[in-house]
């Protein structure tokens, strides 16, 4: 099994090793560009990027010459005169419509050893019911989180659910780096990170680098302390670029979103495309779940999804829904509609095996 840089044939140049060597102390103390130019780091990195995706052609052909193609990124990384590569673009249309921009498998591996580095320092900020993107902070564990609040109030209070508008694609870089470089004191490297948002117009991040992830993260940060912090609310959950305030008034809640509102306008550049104000009796549509106090179900596309995957005999897409579906009141439905298609294809053999 090859564990490190030497299983792959790489002997770094005399001065490239010494510097590797001084530089290894300074990564062990503070965040920097030397961390992500070590060899052991990007081989991670390439460990991280390929992962269930070994069938790829791309991946094949940087592996051919693994080890130099390695070093040579190493080498780039460390004169600062590392570009990312033109991205490939497509577009999806499920839940909803977007563009997504693939990046290089060569550009994956430093974004994976940047992500890798970087994912802790960032993580130990966030509060805690921020959900999405975040390791061991799913759907699951929001949709939890929410019935958890909804049973702490009566029926009659309201919760308040947002939506932001187009959020991926109005990020300010400007705002995005400035929240960056509170936390990273190496500009080489703050600038090495900002590559990955390089569109014309300082506005908008690429849908589809493990990057852009952390960064919705870190740009609605500010948002979350503010809410928890200074508008002290106690029952808070986001996930992505959806959240729920959960146990208020009418009068409070609506004043609530106007503070908000006009929070992400003028320190985050954002707007509302949709919000509700409900009462917690009504029941709340989140994370892809119909959660009231009581029960919660898979949401009715989610139903509509599973007949056709059903008709269709997709077992991998079958046993996902199931997974998503497993702590929910919906399991029992849906098993029992497995076992009617299985028991109607089986008297369908038996009809054919007579004739």
């Amino acid at each position: 099994m090859i564990k490190n840089t030497r299983d792959i044939g790489v002997t770094l140049p005399a001065t490239l090793a010494k510097s590797a060597e001084s530089a290894t102390e300074l990564y062990l103390h503070s965040h920097n560009l030397e961390y992500v130019c070590d060899l052991d780091n990007l081989y991670n990195g390439y460990l991280s990027a390929r992962k269930h995706k070994r069938n790829k052609k791309a991946i094949f052909e940087f592996e051919k010459d693994l080890g130099r193609n390695l070093e040579k990124l190493s080498v780039e990384l460390k004169n600062q005169a590392y570009k990312p590569s033109k991205y490939r673009t497509f577009t999806i249309k499920e839940p909803k419509e977007r563009l997504i921009v693939a990046p290089t498998f060569r550009d994956s591996i430093v974004q994976h050893t940047i992500y890798n580095y970087v994912y802790d320092l960032f993580d130990r900020s966030f509060v805690h019911d921020s959900y999405g993107c975040r390791k061991s902070k799913g759907t699951h564990k929001a949709s939890q989180r929410l019935q958890d609040f909804m049973r702490e109030c009566n029926g009659d209070e309201y919760y308040l659910q947002l939506d932001i508008k187009k959020y991926y694609y109005r990020i300010n870089h400007a705002i995005l780096r400035d929240a960056i470089s509170r936390k990273i004191d190496d500009e080489r490297l703050t600038d090495l990170i900002m590559l990955f948002v390089n569109t014309a117009d300082g506005i908008g991040l690429y849908v589809g680098n493990i990057l852009s992830q952390l960064f919705g993260l870190i740009y609605l940060n500010r948002m979350d302390n503010f809410i928890k912090r200074v508008l002290k609310v106690k029952r808070y959950i986001r996930y992505v670029d959806d959240f729920i305030l959960i146990g208020f008034s009418k009068e409070e809640i609506y004043e609530l979103k106007r503070k908000i509102e006009v929070y992400i306008k003028e320190h985050l550049e954002l707007e509302f495309s949709k919000f509700r104000i409900a009462k917690i009796s009504k029941g709340s549509n989140f994370v892809g779940f119909r959660t009231w106090k009581s029960r919660k179900f898979v949401r009715k596309r989610s139903l509509h999804n599973f007949s056709k995957a059903l008709k269709k005999g997709k077992a991998s897409s079958l046993h996902s829904m199931l997974g998503h579906a497993k702590h929910s009141s919906s399991i029992g439905y849906m098993q029992s509609k497995i076992k009617e298609h299985e028991n109607a294809l089986q008297i369908q053999k038996e009809n054919n095996q007579r004739c």
